[in-house]
């Protein structure tokens, strides 16, 4: 995104806090398309035959972020944050609805001859992630929000300093020092 598309959002968001209609309408189609590609950087990581789809997310993400009205925006970077947390929560959510699914949840009877048809299984990376994601920031808050940010939001390295208050070098050793721990924490529940 250019930096003149970054800046009307920016000079956007406060006339939309406000109950601007218009600036709603401007605001959209520059959002969705950012919100898009985080989405689509996110959906290829996940297996094929996830049944969420990309735009599903990002419609998703869209709703829930309309009807926010208690948040004083205070840039393109504060509002993708915001984003980053809501496509984590929607993810994790549909992830946790599928196991239960899984599990058995609003199951109904079927014959033997039903049951042999086969169905791909959910990937329940996105669990995994969640909880040693939470680990994370339970032990360091903003570690767990410069991964976030960058894996959910797909905010670059400066964007995430601006949301953060902090320089772009230490949001490179965060990253770096997270993707570490989480690793060795992913590996050590798959054994």
């Amino acid at each position: 995104m250019g930096a003149r598309s970054a800046h009307e959002i920016t000079q956007l968001l406060q006339p939309w806090a406000n109950g601007d209609q218009r600036a709603l309408e401007t605001l959209t189609p520059l959002v969705y398309e950012e919100l898009h590609k985080a989405a689509q950087r996110y959906m290829a990581r996940e297996g094929t035959g996830h049944s969420l789809q990309t735009t599903a997310l990002v419609n998703e993400v869209y709703l829930r972020l309309v009807d926010v009205r208690a948040v004083t925006w205070q840039s393109r970077a504060h509002l993708f944050a915001v984003c980053a947390r809501l496509m984590r929560r929607i993810l994790t959510d549909f992830a946790r609805s599928r196991r239960y699914l899984k599990r058995g949840g609003d199951a109904q009877h079927v014959s033997l001859d039903e049951a042999l048809v086969v169905s791909e299984e959910p990937r329940a990376d996105v669990l995994a992630l969640d909880d040693a994601l939470n680990s994370l920031s339970a032990f360091d808050e903003r570690k767990g929000k410069v991964v976030e940010l960058r894996f959910f939001g797909g905010l670059t390295v400066e964007e995430t300093a601006e949301v953060l208050n902090v320089s772009p070098d230490t949001v490179l050793r965060d990253w770096r020092l997270a993707k570490d721990w989480l690793v060795r924490e992913l590996s050590a529940e798959r054994t």
